[in-house]
């Protein structure tokens, strides 16, 4: 019989209080269940009204029933895919091109670049949107992809520098002694494989971006 390593094995009256507790526990959330099930159930008043309760026929006929909901729900879908897909595009051209300005070894293009980077990283997307629609007079559709593109483009701009710079600096220098350019390196040996490293980030920075769509409604998007 192996002993454990990190924590003794529980004795008698340690598996028995265990036991208990988690029966005590499983009984209380069911009880919170079925409470909360019974309270939505139960008709309420509103404004003099008496409406059904939640689980009531009546509360769900629209669904059912009437097309016009289910136009806007595939309107609304529509909407949301058609602003992520540009501004998905969009964010990764940002965040190469922001890669290819920070890491420049001009530092009239490195510093000026890194203040507006930081600058769309820092800002609320929000705000960024409100700014566009206001300032720009986009319209709701283009301030909703402009300000997306841009700040999830600044976020993962960083996350492709920090790929690249977790590169050994044989592989730029095995890239230039071959005869390849700085840029040429930069797209041809370095991006792919900070693509690859940063692929689960850049993934959930998208995962992000179609989330905050939803944002889209504040400016009348």
């Amino acid at each position: 019989m192996s002993a454990s390593v990190l924590f003794d094995a529980p004795g008698p009256k340690a598996r028995r209080r265990s036991l208990v507790a988690s029966v005590v526990v499983l009984v209380v959330l069911v009880a919170l269940l079925v409470w909360g099930l019974f309270t939505l159930a139960q008709p309420r008043e509103s404004g003099g009204i008496t409406l059904p309760g939640f689980f009531d026929a009546s509360r769900w006929e629209p669904l059912v029933t009437d097309p016009e909901f289910w136009g806007a729900v595939g309107r609304g879908l529509l909407n949301t895919l058609q602003a992520a897909a540009i501004a998905a595009v969009m964010a990764l051209v940002v965040g190469v091109l922001f890669v290819l300005l920070r890491t420049s070894s001009l530092a009239v293009v490195r510093i000026p670049a890194t203040v507006v980077l930081e600058f769309f990283r820092g800002m609320p997307v929000l705000l960024l949107m409100l700014f566009i629609l206001l300032v720009g007079s986009t319209g709701a559709f283009w301030a909703v992809v402009l300000g997306l593109g841009l700040y999830n483009g600044a976020i993962i701009g960083e996350a492709l520098r920090a790929g690249i710079a977790s590169l050994p600096r044989g592989q730029r220098e095995a890239g230039l002694s071959v005869g390849l350019t700085a840029l040429q390196t930069r797209m041809l040996i370095e991006f792919p494989q900070a693509f690859r490293q940063m692929l689960p980030i850049v993934l959930a920075q998208l995962i992000v971006l179609l989330k905050d769509t939803s944002l889209g409604y504040i400016v009348g998007y």
